[in-house]
């Protein structure tokens, strides 16, 4: 059994939340190459935004303390690095001072999966800045569960079977609250809770073929953790494809939507997720959201070199309309759905500006209409 492992950090960035140093990286890339020497059968450092992200291939399963560890350690050689160079944000995702067993909770964003390698095994990995977890949401729903995206639920015996889509309340912090939906049956259903993207989030879909998982997202919410806004959730997704399940062009499609997620400055707003080139920084109002996707193929625990599938002229169109989108929404400013909502604000000077005026607020007797005679 070969597991992948996808663990997430921002550790420090150039010019503000725009993208880490050079240096930066190298530190990172040199640590987790020290996991090769027994622990690790490969790996694979890449960045979006001002997020880096270190994809690892080993035998010791989903959560195991040592491969985690060794992602915390190489965050932490990071930061000791941007520290050093005085970059922004130094440390920024790692919210507690000692590692305790698993990164899970303690700011790192992971997406893991046991899998037990077919002949050929292609897979993507996502990385998206200034976002939600949820933001994965309308993507993996149009591509397992929507013909319309996906020709293969018509086309494929084992696609038409359908998948296992399970999705987690992350507003709860009790524990993992999750509830499994199969489609098509339960479409509807699904598609009534994956409306709330900064509530009920895709946390692993599964093939109801042959039961093998297809896809694994992280769900970490730092101001949960934290309990105060520390950075955007920037969530990482590993895919399988092809087969049994979606093809890559598939999975890719639904990002040319460059739907509306929250996220953006301050992680406050709202914007499109622009589906970008693999390295790309953030600039415009701290944005926008932005996806960057690589594929591999594993064998025997090695990775392929990785391509970057947003690299195409075809995603050059998406990016325009995508800025457009962004423009025009943020015209809008602070009003409506521009802004997310009370409940979601990730900065406390609103909250504290309405508490303030909540005292100002005095209670009129309303007007009463006379009703008609004879009522």
């Amino acid at each position: 059994m070969t597991t992948l492992s996808i663990i997430k950090a921002d550790v420090g960035s150039i010019g503000g939340h725009v993208a880490p140093s050079k240096k930066l990286l190298e530190t990172v890339n040199r640590f987790v190459a020290q996991g090769l020497d027994g622990l690790l059968t490969d790996y694979f450092v890449g960045a979006t935004g001002d997020d880096i992200a270190i994809l690892m291939a080993h035998n010791k399963g989903v959560g195991d303390e040592e491969i985690h560890r060794l992602a915390w350690d190489a965050f932490k050689a990071g930061t000791m690095t941007a520290q050093q160079q005085g970059l922004y944000g130094a440390g920024q995702d790692l919210l507690v001072d000692s590692f305790s067993g698993n990164v899970k909770g303690m700011g790192p964003a992971v997406a893991e999966m046991e899998i037990d390698e077919r002949p050929n095994e292609p897979f993507l990995m996502f990385l998206a800045d200034k976002t939600e977890p949820g933001a994965y949401n309308l993507p993996l729903y149009l591509a397992f569960a929507d013909p319309m995206n996906t020709g293969g639920l018509l086309l494929s015996p084992e696609l038409t079977k359908g998948f296992r889509f399970r999705v987690q309340d992350v507003n709860y912090t009790e524990g993992d609250r999750i509830i499994d939906l199969t489609t098509p049956e339960d479409m509807y259903d699904l598609a009534a809770l994956l409306r709330d993207n900064d509530r009920y989030v895709v946390e692993s879909v599964y093939s109801r073929h042959d039961g093998d998982q297809a896809a694994a997202v992280s769900t970490q919410r730092l101001h949960n953790i934290a309990g105060k806004y520390t950075g955007k959730d920037d969530p990482v997704m590993l895919v399988r494809v092809q087969k049994h399940f979606p093809a890559t062009g598939e999975i890719l499609a639904p990002f040319s939507v460059a739907h509306y997620v929250g996220g953006f400055m301050r992680g406050s707003h709202i914007g499109p997720l622009m589906p970008v080139k693999c390295g790309t920084g953030c600039s415009y109002f701290d944005g926008p959201p932005i996806v960057s996707c690589w594929g591999f193929c594993v064998h025997n625990g090695r990775l392929t070199e990785p391509m970057d599938l947003f690299d195409h002229p075809f995603w050059d169109t998406v990016r325009a309309r995508a800025a457009e989108k962004a423009m025009e929404i943020r015209r809008q400013g602070f009003s409506g759905p521009a802004m997310l909502p009370y409940s979601e604000l990730e900065y406390g000077g609103i909250v504290r500006i309405l508490e303030r005026l909540d005292g100002r607020f005095t209670v009129r007797p309303s007007a009463r209409v006379a009703e008609p005679a004879g009522v």
